[in-house]
């Protein structure tokens, strides 16, 4: 726990020591994707017609997988997953550009510290950086679709053994129901942590890819409890910026079936704080990692150098 207060205490530090910076990038840079993804949550919360097809369409594929269609576990993920997919599609346009660039930005402000900036990076340092961050965001995407590829698969096969023991009882089915949505829950808190600091890495190292993603799985060895910890606080923080937003903006909107200036302000507000609680979320993440290299940085100096000694070895069995 001390660690996680540490590494907090120098997170906020760092965003009042360069304000100005940070606050530019998340006006600039974080808040079209800020907006995107809260009008997407309120698209999500509605039903709309798009929402209900991605719904009845996972629904019809867990029934063909063999999932039981009365589990209140899958009714809920399905819903759950039908709202990820989309705010994903509803915002990927603005992550791959402005988001990108946003986290770009904050990183390299965050490693020209404790020099700290009066203004954002120049751009061209941002789209230096662009390729890198673009191909590891891609394959982040990937392996977080692997990840819930695996767990369906996991929890497919739990649920079938249990129908096939003829165990499949309200409280068996309950039990294994709470067991995989914590099992659920785990695994891809797990994987956004290490997506989250693959794309540092790939910025500090001006290096995308799967490599990123298992240098950030290295790193986080030993190290799980105290990364979803530092993750949480922003996480909540952005849960309740968002319900704010649906309280005072679009249900108002919804009732009235128009905007005034005062909605379309505080609109503007909330949309802000949602964006600077994106910069906090990655200062932190670049806090985490600079404590992993000074806390182990022999096992990651050890890691860079059998990598990049991949190339050479194949060079020489070559020659």
């Amino acid at each position: 726990m001390g660690k996680v207060i540490e590494i907090t205490r120098r997170s906020i530090h760092a965003f009042f020591q360069s304000y100005h910076s940070f606050a530019s990038t998340a006006a600039l840079l974080v808040f079209p994707v800020s907006a995107a993804t809260l009008l997407s949550h309120s698209l999500t919360l509605s039903s709309s017609p798009i929402l209900r097809t991605i719904s009845s369409r996972l629904r019809l594929l867990f029934e063909a997988a063999g999932f039981p269609a009365t589990s209140q576990f899958f009714s809920l993920l399905n819903f759950r997953l039908s709202q990820a997919i989309l705010t994903f599609i509803s915002t990927l346009p603005f992550t791959l550009v402005f988001l990108i660039l946003a986290k770009a930005s904050v990183i390299q402000i965050i490693w020209e510290f404790p020099r700290c900036r009066l203004a954002p990076p120049p751009f061209s340092s941002l789209l230096h950086l662009y390729p890198s961050l673009l191909l590891s965001h891609l394959s982040n995407s990937l392996a977080i679709l692997s990840v819930n590829a695996v767990i369906f698969s996991i929890l497919l096969l739990a649920f079938n053994a249990v129908d096939i023991l003829h165990l499949s009882s309200s409280n068996s089915m309950l039990l294994l129901s709470a067991t995989s949505a914590i099992l659920y829950s785990m695994v891809n808190a797990n994987a956004m942590v290490a997506c989250n600091l693959a794309i540092v890495i790939s910025a500090t190292e001006n290096n995308g890819g799967y490599l990123s993603i298992l240098k950030a799985l290295v790193l986080i060895r030993g190290r799980t409890a105290t990364a979803i910890t530092l993750a949480l606080p922003a996480s909540l923080g952005m849960a309740a910026v968002e319900a704010l937003f649906q309280c005072r903006v679009m249900r108002p909107y919804h009732l009235s079936g128009k905007s005034n200036p005062s909605v379309i302000w505080e609109a503007s507000l909330i949309t802000y704080i949602y964006s600077l609680l994106v910069v906090l979320d990655t200062i932190v993440t670049c806090m985490f990692l600079k404590s992993c290299k000074m806390g182990g940085g022999s096992h990651w100096h050890e890691y860079d150098y059998q990598t990049d000694s991949e190339p050479e070895a194949k060079g020489a069995l070559q020659a």
